[in-house]
């Protein structure tokens, strides 16, 4: 006779972040969580959206708490919430920037699968984020961010491809030599006819910083210098591995940005 199944152990104090809400119930709340040693996870918070819940102030997204749940169905129950402290919330173009990251999780990374490098990431990119305001070009250090994010959640989820080498011959990467990132293909040599693409000698160094001890510190400088190039090619790569043709938060950024100020977006 076959054995039962193991039962799942309770989680306890799991450092989390909440990635979307909807609503389960008048008083309840359906909640898309990344937590570090456990991945993304689907938790019911019963009784959530009453005044007297104790989680009510706390389950705010691009916060790091601490967790806990129960039970074996895929929707597990929430059974403790505490703010982890650290950062304040990102606020205006970051705020709508960490929702952009969160997207990104919620497309690219599947339910019930670790990736505890990837949450310190995040978390890392959620802090600059907030802390952006207090840059001489808040937009700029943003995208920035995003760019590194982005390429890190690709190496992370196995779809980026080596950054050093063709994709077609294998061969190391000219310098001088401008190449374009495809999702199937790899990095191919660009042509005039061919847009976006960016000179061999920017990917060897991307490759470069994602291979240090450090990634994510290493791809900002890098990022930073980024004129459009590498953004339109990720965004490609990220379009076709989620299925997604326009990212909701970034149309939102645009669509934000055109009745404002006139400013780029930095997603």
């Amino acid at each position: 006779m076959p054995s039962a199944p193991a039962k799942r152990p309770r989680v306890h104090d799991e450092p989390a972040f909440v990635l979307h809400s909807h609503d389960w119930s008048e008083a309840s709340l359906i909640l898309e969580v990344f937590s570090r040693r456990h991945g993304r996870v689907v938790l019911v918070a019963k009784g959530v959206k009453r005044p007297s819940s104790q989680f009510r102030p706390v389950l705010l997204p691009l916060q790091p708490l601490r967790l806990g749940w129960g039970g074996e169905a895929e929707v597990r129950t929430l059974k403790s919430a505490h703010w982890q402290g650290g950062h304040v919330m990102p606020a205006g173009d970051a705020l709508l920037a960490g929702y952009y990251l969160n997207e990104l999780l919620l497309k690219l990374l599947a339910r019930d699968d670790p990736h505890p490098a990837l949450f310190d990431v995040y978390a890392r990119a959620v802090a600059a984020l907030a802390a952006s305001a207090a840059r001489d070009d808040p937009l700029a250090e943003q995208a920035a961010v995003l760019r590194s994010f982005e390429l890190l959640l690709l190496r992370e989820a196995g779809l980026l491809p080596d950054l050093a080498e063709e994709g077609g011959r294998l061969l190391p990467l000219d310098p001088a030599a401008h190449y374009r990132l495809t999702p199937e293909g790899g990095l191919l040599p660009a042509h005039h006819d061919q847009a976006p693409s960016s000179p061999g000698a920017l990917w060897q160094a991307l490759q470069a910083a994602l291979d240090a001890d450090d990634p994510a510190a290493a791809l900002l400088p890098l990022c930073r210098s980024d004129r459009g190039g590498l953004r339109q090619q990720l965004r490609q790569l990220l379009h076709y591995h989620s299925g997604v043709r326009v990212f909701q938060t970034r149309q939102f950024m645009v669509d934000v940005q055109r009745l404002g100020s006139g400013r780029h977006a930095p997603a």
